[in-house]
Parts: structure tokens; sequence; C-alpha cells
């Protein structure tokens, strides 16, 4: 089993910045791709980001190309999402996720719980 737990979300104003962190414990030697999605209120949980464990290959979400970056930190099993120049329609639960497999998108095996991100107009 893989546990996952994000941290860093909160509140903030329009074209403001916040990191989301996602900590991972247990089998961490069996993930190879790590994610991050959202979900907004009344919407369906989205893709937003993901980045390959041993390699530093990135994928986003059209609407946040050029203000988020995904990064990892291989020794401290972390992986980051800096958020910048951020638009009340990013206002949503963040989740953190992973995988066994190599590609970004499709299933992924492990969920966080989720940190809240809100951003005011």
């Amino acid at each position: 089993q893989v546990q996952l737990l994000e941290s860093g979300g909160g509140s903030v104003q329009a074209g403001g910045s916040l990191r989301l962190s996602c900590a991972t414990s247990g089998r961490t030697f069996s993930i190879y791709t790590m994610g991050w999605f959202r979900r907004a209120p009344g919407k369906a949980r989205e893709f937003v980001a993901a980045i390959s464990w041993s390699a530093p290959t990135t994928t986003y979400e059209d609407s946040v190309k050029g203000r988020f970056t995904i990064s990892r930190d291989n020794a401290k099993n972390t992986v980051h999402l800096q958020m910048n120049s951020l638009k009340p329609e990013d206002t949503a639960v963040y989740y953190c996720a992973a995988k066994s497999a190599y590609n970004a998108l499709g299933p992924y095996d492990y969920w966080g719980q989720g940190t809240q991100v809100t951003v005011s107009s």
C-alpha cells in the first residue's frame, strides 16, 4: 500500500500563488507516476498535472499550462504543485494520486484525502 498526504491548500486572491505538497509513504518503490487532480463544486474530478517518478517527464491540463508547475523530490518522496497566477476557476479540492504505470492519464491506484484551494476575485 501507498499512503498520500496533501498539504499547502488555503485561500488566496486572484493572481496569487500557492504551493501544494504531497508526501508519500509505504511501498513508494512501486510508484512510477504521481499526479494532481481537482474537483470543483458541482463538477467532475479533472486531471491537472502529472510527473514520472524516475524521469522528469511532465504532463499538464491545458488550462494550467504556464501557470502550474509539478515537481518531485525523490529523496523526500514528495511531489509539489506550484500554482501561480491563480484564478477563481482554480477553486477546488486538489487531490494527489499515484500509480505503478508510466502513463499520466488513465486510472490511478492511490489517492490522498484532498486539500482545499479557494481563489477569490
